[in-house]
C-alpha cells in the first residue's frame, strides 16, 4: 500500500498487505487505540476484537465467506499501487517530486471523483483500480515532501480537496536546501523554509548527463537519483530507514497511513457502508444470468424464468445470498443492456419481463452477451438454444475468462494467484500481467492462500491440461499468506495451476478451475485510466514476437460497443516489436461512473498463436449536456485579475463562443472582474480575451484564453 515508505525487497508485498489491514483496524474505531480514530465502532467490533487479518475483517463485517474476495481486492490494490512506481517512475507528478504539488493533487482529486462516480454506478472494480492508483501519490507526498520536517502531526487534508490551498509552496526561484554534511542529511533543509512553513520536495533524475535542478533546490536523494550529486548535494526522501532522511521514515509512514485512512473514510462517507465494503470485496458473490431472448426460445423462456427464480429464492435470506444481481439479455441483432440491482425482487421482475423477439437464423449473439457479463461478474449462467453468431469474439471471451478466473471452486482453504513480472527497473516490486505469460521461458507467480492464517504452501506446479507433464516452481514465502513462485519454463501448451500445502497436520491440494495458455507474443498497453465522453481516448500498445515474423492480425474490442479505431494488422520481424494505437470514443451522454473494458488481441500468421491485453477504464462525464445539445446549457463563472500589484483589467471580450457573457467588478477589490458566461451545449468551446489597463493605455493586448 505504501511502496515508497516501506523497505524495498521481497518483504514489500507483505508490508503493503499489513498496512491495508492496519487501516481497517483503525477504521474500526477501537476504543483502546490511542492513534487516529476516524469512525464510530461498527457493532461487530469492540476493543477486544481479533487482530487485523482478512478473515477477521470479513467476519466482523458479517460476510465470513468473502475473505477470499477481500484478499483478492487487497492484492489487486497493492499491485496496482506498486505499478505506479514501475510504469510512472519518471513522471514526477505521481510522486510529488520537484515541487509538483498542484499536479500531484490534481491526479488525486480527479481520481477521487472517478472512484465516487464508479461506486455510485456500482462499478466496484473500476473504483478499486482507480483507488489504488491515487493511493500512490497520496502516500508519496509524506515521503518526498518536507511535510514531516515542518513538524506536521496530522495528514494534509487539502490533498483530497480541489477547492483549498495545499500550503505555502516554495517559489521556483527560492532556495530550499544546503549541502549535506557528509552522510549526515538531517538538517540540510534551510532554516527559513522550516520557520516559514514553506512546502518543498526533492528533484529527481536518473540520466547522468541530463539530470538537473534549479539552483538551491533539494534533491530526492539516493543512489539512483543523479541530481543528488549536484549542489546542494544529498536528499530529503524518507522512503526507507537508509534514505537521506531515513530517521523520519516511521513518521512519514504513519502520516501516509493516516492520510490513506482519511481518504478511505471520505470515500466511505460518499458511498455508504455497503457499497464501500463491496468496493473492497467484502460482500457475497454476484449472481449473473445471460439469457437468449430470440423467438426460438419461445418454448424455453418460461422454463428459464422458473429455473432462475428457483436459484434466486434458494439463497435469499441465507448467508450465501448474492450481494449483486446482473442480467444480460441478448437476441439478434441486439444484446444488453446490462441490468444491475441489489434487490432480488427487482431482479426476478426484470427476468419475468423478458419476452422472445428477434432472431431469424440459427446463430445468436451469445458471445457478445458473455463479453458484457464477464466485465461485471466473473461467473455467470448462460441460457441459449443456439450456436454463437459472433464467433469473432471467441478469443476475447476466452481472454476475459482467463483474466477473471471465472470457473470458480469453493473451499475453506483456497488460493489466489497472478502471473507477475518481477521489476528489473528503478524500483523493486511485482507487476501483475494482464495478458498471457511468455511461453518456453521462465516466469513468476504470486500465490496467496485464503481461509487460514497458519497454512503454508509447500509446492506449486504448472500441469499440462491434456497430459500428465508438470513443471514445479521454487516457492519463496513473502509473509501474510503470500508466496512468490519462480518457474523455470512456462508450458507452451494449455495448463492449470496446482498448489499443495499444509495447515497444521493436514495436507491439502488445490487446482485452478480455469485453463491457461502461454504465448510467444508479448502485448503491452497502458493509458490514463479516466475516459472523458466526447473526447478521443488513445491507448498506445506494443506487440513483440519471440517466434515467426509476418503480418499479425490485430483486434480491439470493447464491452460498450463504443466507436473505436485501431489497426487491423501490424507487420513484425521475428524477435522485434512494433507499436499501434487503439482509440475509443464514448458518446457525450455516457453516464459518469460507468466503465469500459478494452481487449486488444494480436494473432500470429496462421492463427496458431494469440495474446491479448485487457484494460479497464473509468468514465467521468463532467458535462451536464443531454444527447440533444440544443435542450441543455452550460455555464462558466471566472474571476479575472492581473495580480495583486497590477493596475486592473481594462476589458474582457469573447474571442470565441456563441453564448452570452456578462462582466462586473467585484466591489471588495476593483482589480478583480467577475465574468459570467452561458451557452447552449451545441457550443461547447469558448475563449476569453483579457486586456489590462497598462497594456490598453499602451495600445497593446495580452491574451489569456480559457
Amino acid at each position: 500500500m505504501v511502496p515508497d515508505v516501506v523497505d524495498d525487497g521481497n518483504e514489500e508485498l507483505n508490508k503493503h498487505v499489513s498496512v491495508f489491514l492496519r487501516l481497517f483496524n483503525r477504521l474500526r474505531g477501537d476504543a483502546a487505540n490511542t492513534e487516529l480514530v476516524l469512525s464510530p465502532a461498527p457493532q461487530h467490533w469492540s476493543s477486544g476484537a481479533q487482530p487485523f487479518t482478512a478473515d477477521a475483517v470479513a467476519v466482523a463485517c458479517s460476510a465470513p465467506k468473502s475473505s477470499k474476495n477481500f484478499c483478492q481486492a487487497i492484492i489487486f490494490i497493492t499491485l496496482r499501487n506498486i505499478r505506479v512506481d514501475i510504469r510512472h517512475a519518471l513522471n514526477v507528478s505521481f510522486h510529488f517530486d520537484e515541487e509538483m504539488f498542484i499536479e500531484g493533487r490534481r491526479i488525486i482529486t480527479e481520481g477521487i471523483l472517478a472512484v465516487k462516480a464508479s461506486n455510485k454506478e456500482e462499478n466496484f472494480e473500476a473504483a478499486r483500480q482507480k483507488l489504488a492508483e491515487i493511493f500512490h501519490p497520496l502516500q508519496d507526498f509524506y515521503s518526498h515532501s518536507n511535510w514531516v520536517e515542518l513538524g506536521s502531526k496530522l495528514p494534509n487534508s487539502n490533498l483530497i480537496r480541489s477547492d483549498t490551498s495545499i500550503g505555502n509552496i516554495a517559489d521556483e526561484s527560492r532556495a530550499t536546501c544546503r549541502n549535506c554534511n557528509g552522510d549526515n542529511c538531517t538538517n540540510n533543509i534551510l532554516e527559513d523554509i522550516i520557520e516559514q512553513k514553506i512546502l518543498t520536495s526533492g528533484y529527481f533524475g536518473v540520466v547522468p548527463l541530463f539530470s538537473t535542478k534549479p539552483k538551491g533546490k533539494c534533491s530526492h536523494g539516493g543512489a539512483v537519483d543523479q541530481t543528488s550529486t549536484i549542489e546542494p548535494k544529498g536528499g530529503i526522501n524518507k522512503d526507507t530507514f537508509e534514505a537521506s532522511h531515513g530517521h523520519l521514515h516511521v513518521k512519514a509512514a504513519n502520516l501516509a497511513i493516516a492520510a490513506t485512512s482519511e481518504l478511505l473514510e471520505d470515500i466511505r462517507g460518499a458511498a455508504g457502508d455497503r457499497p464501500f465494503l463491496q468496493m473492497l470485496g467484502i460482500s457475497s458473490k454476484a449472481l449473473c444470468f445471460v439469457i437468449d431472448t430470440t423467438k426460438s426460445m419461445s418454448d424455453d423462456i418460461e422454463v428459464v424464468k422458473t429455473v432462475t427464480s428457483s436459484i434466486i429464492n434458494s439463497e435469499v435470506g441465507t448467508k450465501d445470498e448474492p450481494s449483486l444481481y446482473i442480467l444480460v439479455p441478448f437476441d439478434d441483432p441486439n444484446f444488453g443492456p446490462l441490468i444491475r440491482t441489489t434487490d432480488p425482487n427487482v431482479f426476478k421482475n426484470a427476468i419475468n419481463a423478458l419476452s422472445p423477439s428477434g432472431g431469424g437464423d440459427d446463430a445468436e449473439l451469445s458471445l457478445s452477451g458473455l463479453q458484457l457479463a464477464l466485465t461485471s461478474a466473473p461467473s455467470n449462467f448462460l441460457f441459449t438454444d443456439a450456436p454463437a453468431k459472433d464467433k469473432h469474439l471467441k478469443s476475447t471471451v476466452i481472454a476475459l475468462i482467463e483474466r477473471t478466473q471465472s470457473v470458480v471452486g469453493q473451499s475453506p482453504i483456497d488460493f489466489l494467484f497472478d502471473f507477475v513480472k518481477v521489476s528489473q527497473g528503478l524500483f523493486n516490486g511485482f507487476d501483475a500481467l494482464v495478458s498471457r505469460p511468455t511461453a518456453g521461458v521462465n516466469g513468476s507467480l504470486l500465490v496467496s492462500l485464503t481461509g487460514s492464517d497458519s497454512a503454508t504452501v509447500t509446492e506449486v506446479a504448472l500441469v499440462e491440461s491434456s497430459g500428465s507433464a508438470e513443471i514445479k516452481g521454487v516457492v519463496e514465502a513473502q509473509g501474510s499468506g503470500n508466496f512468490l513462485v519462480h518457474i523455470d519454463r512456462i508450458p507452451s501448451v494449455e495448463f492449470v495451476v496446482r498448489v499443495k500445502g499444509q495447515n497444521g497436520s493436514v495436507f491439502f491440494q488445490r487446482q485452478s478451475c480455469t485453463n491457461f495458455r502461454s504465448s510467444n507474443l508479448t502485448i503491452t498497453a497502458d493509458s490514463n485510466s479516466i475516459l472523458v465522453p466526447g473526447t478521443p481516448f488513445p491507448v498506445p500498445f506494443s506487440v513483440m514476437t519471440n517466434g515467426i515474423g509476418g503480418n499479425f492480425t490485430i483486434r480491439a474490442t470493447n464491452s460498450r460497443c463504443f466507436d473505436s479505431i485501431s489497426p487491423t494488422s501490424l507487420f513484425l520481424e521475428a524477435g522485434n516489436s512494433t507499436n499501434g494505437t487503439a482509440t475509443l470514443s464514448a458518446p457525450l451522454n455516457t453516464r459518469s461512473g460507468s466503465d469500459v473494458t478494452l481487449t486488444i488481441e494480436a494473432e500470429a500468421p496462421g492463427g496458431e498463436d494469440t495474446n491479448y491485453v485487457v484494460l479497464r477504464f473509468s468514465i467521468v462525464n463532467t458535462s451536464k449536456c443531454s444527447e440533444n445539445c440544443s435542450l441543455s446549457t452550460w455555464e462558466l463563472s471566472a474571476l479575472v485579475t492581473d495580480g495583486a500589484e497590477g493596475t486592473g483589467v481594462d476589458h474582457v471580450s469573447l474571442k470565441q463562443g456563441n453564448g452570452t457573457m456578462n462582466t462586473s467588478l467585484v466591489t471588495v477589490d476593483e482589480n478583480i472582474t467577475l465574468v459570467s458566461y452561458s451557452a447552449s451545449c451545441c457550443s461547447p468551446d469558448m475563449e476569453l480575451l483579457v486586456v489590462d489597463r497598462t497594456l490598453a493605455t499602451a495600445g497593446a493586448e495580452t491574451r489569456d484564453p480559457y
